[in-house]
């Protein structure tokens, strides 16, 4: 099909909308003539993302109270879990540049359902944005010497200027800063071990306030649901991936490497930065007392100390948690407002602007900080690790299980509106039996013996619901219509989306294949956005076929 001319002016919202998201293709496709950067740089990008502090005093948190062995094999599950459900989520989105909530609309939510798990995800990113604040507040608070709630103001408007603009800000800002950060990181700690033998042995002796030195059960599980609040990490590091350059023969290993790198592989050096925050926990306890061993500020000026003259120690403990702070809330900030856009723009089929959920993301952080969330971060991560968990096993269960091995649901990504249904059953119902079982176990609603296995409940009943439900419907809920009207492929031969331009017969702006459906009315195309703009849905395609030739019912 060839685009015709245009009967009308296209609409201002459309134009505004295609006009703003083409810096970093917010909400859409990421088209092949954007992703001009190699796997390396892509990877290193979507890495620096993951150098907030938090992980130590998670871990630190977790040592202290469950000793060091339950710690670290707390630790060790929960990073095999999120490798495990990190890895088909990446893939996904790297061979076929889309963001998670793309992903999730055509694994199981729906047009519509996947709106509950950009909420879910937005609210990710404005916790950890609030952790983060914490942490550079309380460095703040050292030196110069700024109260609290001042820090954390400072802290969120601080990452404004920079959260502004897209992927080509953000590349060079991780790039640049990434070396400076591994040396503060990694320099004193390896002086301390070289130097100092004994600090292994009191690391790995430390039994904690709870335990007795074994390895227990319900501790174990405990901590590795902490740790588990982390597992929407993968959304953050696919808000980079997308942008990976097309695989080819000739990049093939270094596209898998920077994928695997970048993308569950981001969660060794996360677990790697949580057992290094029981060991400087326990290093600085008898100093500094429990409370603030948690704080990485503390942690990071004890291990200073043993290398640094007095005078340096705690300037060079801030900037290292500026820079902190800095790399990880520029990410948080700007995944959270595509999450909080997308959803919006999908209920009210009107584009606000990016700029309007950064504001409301920075000010949910503010708001936590300014109640000192810090003081129960544990409890706040073990209760939020139910519905990550639930919503990342789903859709990576769909992906595994109900594409590739049932194939019931279609392998071709699919997220445009009107080729999907409204909602999809498969993976609405598997997220709320999940985490809603979950969370009531967390709260002790089957007995105390029970509360430390929430997120195994989590985990295991979103791995058996997903391909159950996609048995029990025969996979008629995923597509609306399975011909989006183009007699262009959306793939090309070598499996990656299509580069073929077209324009949108809306806001007149040429994009790539797989952003575009046919419009019948206009005898032309439209891009996913506009379609997603349109309030009369005269653009939306009716319904078709379904990929097993049943008859769809109007959405």
């Amino acid at each position: 099909m060839r685009p015709g001319p245009a009967p009308e002016e296209p609409s201002g919202t459309g134009r505004a909308a295609a006009n703003e998201t083409l810096e970093d293709y917010t909400l859409r496709f990421a088209p092949r003539s954007y992703r001009r950067w190699t796997p390396m740089v892509v990877a290193t990008t979507a890495l620096g993302g993951i150098a907030y502090m938090a992980d130590f005093s998670i871990g630190a948190g977790i040592g202290l109270t469950h000793g060091t062995g339950n710690a670290l094999a707390a630790i060790a599950v929960a990073a095999a879990v999120i490798f495990l459900t990190g890895f088909p989520l990446a893939y996904y989105g790297a061979r076929y540049n889309i963001d998670l909530d793309l992903i999730t609309r055509g694994s199981g939510f729906g047009y519509y359902g996947s709106v509950l798990t950009s909420v879910i995800f937005a609210s990710f990113t404005f916790i950890f944005f609030a952790l983060e604040g914490s942490i550079m507040a309380q460095g703040l608070s050292l030196w110069p010497g700024l109260p609290l709630w001042l820090g954390y103001l400072v802290a969120t408007l601080m990452v404004i200027p920079l959260v502004i603009y897209g992927m080509k800000a953000l590349s060079k800002l991780q790039v640049w800063t990434t070396p400076i950060w591994l040396l503060l990181m990694v320099g004193p700690l390896v002086y301390l071990v070289s130097t100092d033998p004994g600090t292994v042995t009191r690391f790995l002796s430390y039994a904690g306030s709870d335990g007795n030195g074994g390895l227990n059960t319900a501790s174990v599980l405990l901590g590795a649901g902490v740790c588990l609040s982390l597992i929407a990490q993968i959304g953050e590091q696919i808000d980079y991936l997308r942008f990976m350059p097309p695989k080819t023969p000739e990049n093939r290993r270094s596209w898998w490497t920077a994928v695997v790198m970048a993308g569950p592989g981001w969660v060794v050096l996360g677990a790697l930065k949580q057992a290094i925050g029981v060991f400087l926990a326990v290093y600085i306890l008898a100093e500094v007392g429990p409370a603030a061993a948690t704080e990485p500020i503390q942690q990071f000026r004890g291990a200073f100390a043993a290398v640094l003259p007095s005078w340096l120690v705690i300037p060079l403990a801030v900037v290292l948690v500026v820079i902190s702070q800095i790399k990880i809330n520029v990410t948080n900030a700007y995944s959270g407002s595509l999450a909080w856009t997308n959803s919006v723009t999908r209920l009210t089929k009107r584009y606000p602007g990016r700029m309007a959920f950064v504001l409301l993301n920075l000010a949910f952080a503010l708001a936590l900080m300014e109640t000192d969330m810090f003081r129960v971060l544990n409890s706040l991560l073990g209760f939020y690790s139910n519905c990550a968990i639930a919503w990342v096993v789903t859709v990576a269960t769909d992906i595994v299980v109900n594409k590739y091995l049932l194939r019931l649901s279609p392998q071709a990504p699919e997220f445009r509106r009107g080729m999907l249904h409204a909602v999809n059953p498969v993976g609405v119902v598997s997220f709320i039996a999940a985490s809603g079982l979950s969370i009531a176990l967390y709260f002790h609603a089957f007995g105390d013996a029970l509360q430390p296995y929430s997120p195994v409940a989590a985990a295991v009943i979103a791995f058996v619901l997903t391909p159950l439900m996609a048995v029990a419907t025969k996979g008629r809920y995923y597509l609306r219509r399975a011909d989006d009207g183009l007699a262009e492929p959306l793939l090309d031969p070598d499996g990656n989306p299509s580069a073929a331009t077209y324009a949108c017969h809306v806001c007149h702006q040429p994009f790539e294949r797989p952003d575009l459906a046919a419009c019948h009315a206009h005898d032309a195309m439209v891009c996913s956005l506009c379609l997603t703009t349109d309030k009369t849905g005269e653009h939306v395609l009716p319904a078709g076929a379904s990929s097993n030739g049943q008859v769809m019912d109007r959405k």
